[in-house]
């Protein structure tokens, strides 16, 4: 049953929706109002914040006093590829890194309708290598990871690294991860009136910004469509309520196919990366303390050469 603090967020997430109907925002506005939402929370005070740049690429290193300095978090924001920041990943991202013992790179890769496809893959390419290459970070204690768009980059980001022999990272986290900009899954239409924070008609709208007029099912775009033989175990969490429950659901059961070692939880009464509000919601941390839990016992199966 859904935790009390759960559905007063919930309430709040169908509230700022209806709100953003109404003003019909531009892009800009839309993102202020995203990153503004995110960010409302304060940090904990041990949380650190390092600005950086990665070539030409902003990128932040969020680190709490639990982290492994060689032991690196790479985590792909969200917001269908147009939407997103940073900042407003501040919390999550320091969650992660005391859940994970990790330090958390955020990357604030090239966002459409400025920066077409494949902008935001080349951002997250280059943030992995200068990880490998300047930092001398062993892939071995690399997770990979993202939210929605940031999830389908995750993937796109790992085929393209398998394609060009790239030595991959130790696993990937996908948290309710878009991977069908054609919004084929039926979950788009069984899911939509228990959603609090997607609609149907927008997220088959917002492709066209990022990919113009490719080919939905392009493998990098969507990577439901993609040949995943060859790439690193992967925990999946995808919320019941939500309306791309099948876009985790279908590219699970195509990763098994594959051969892919995959973990994959459906939360009940969660809605679309219901992670990002740790803060007021138990499930939530919950199932960061569960990707926690994941990522330690990879990380520490592995001997680094």
């Amino acid at each position: 049953m859904a935790s009390k603090e759960s559905l007063a967020v919930r309430q709040g997430l169908l509230d700022w929706g209806a709100q953003q109907a109404q003003k019909q925002p531009s892009i800009e506005e839309m993102r202020k109002s995203l990153e503004d939402l995110m960010s409302s929370t304060p940090l904990a005070s041990d949380v650190s914040i390092n600005r950086i740049q990665i070539g030409e690429t902003p990128a932040e290193w969020v680190t709490t006093p639990t982290a492994t300095q060689n032991r690196v978090f790479l985590f792909l924001h969200g917001g269908g590829y147009f939407l997103g920041s940073c900042k407003a990943y501040r919390d999550l991202a320091s969650r992660l890194s005391k859940a994970t013992n990790s330090r958390v790179l955020t990357v604030e890769y090239r966002l459409a309708p400025e920066h077409q496809y494949p902008a935001a893959i080349e951002d997250a390419v280059s943030a992995y290598r200068w990880l490998v290459s300047d930092q001398g970070i062993d892939p071995s204690q690399i997770i990979i990871g993202g939210d929605s768009a940031g999830g389908g980059l995750t993937l796109a980001t790992l085929l393209s690294l398998r394609d060009a022999d790239d030595t991959l990272p130790a696993a990937a986290i996908l948290l309710s991860p878009w991977t069908d900009l054609e919004g084929t899954g039926k979950s788009m239409e069984t899911r939509k009136d228990v959603d609090p924070w997607l609609n149907p008609d927008q997220n088959r709208v917002a492709p066209a910004m990022y990919i113009g007029n490719m080919d939905p099912r392009h493998p990098l775009v969507s990577p439901l469509y993609a040949d995943l033989q060859g790439l690193p175990p992967m925990l999946v969490h995808v919320g019941n309520d939500e309306i791309l429950l099948d876009d985790s659901v279908r590219l699970v059961e195509r990763a098994e196919v594959a051969g892919v070692e995959v973990s994959f939880k459906i939360f009940e009464d969660m809605w679309h990366v219901f992670h990002a509000f740790a803060t007021s919601v138990p499930e939530a941390q919950e199932a960061i303390n569960e990707i926690g839990n994941y990522v330690t016992k990879k990380l520490e199966a592995i001997e680094i050469p």
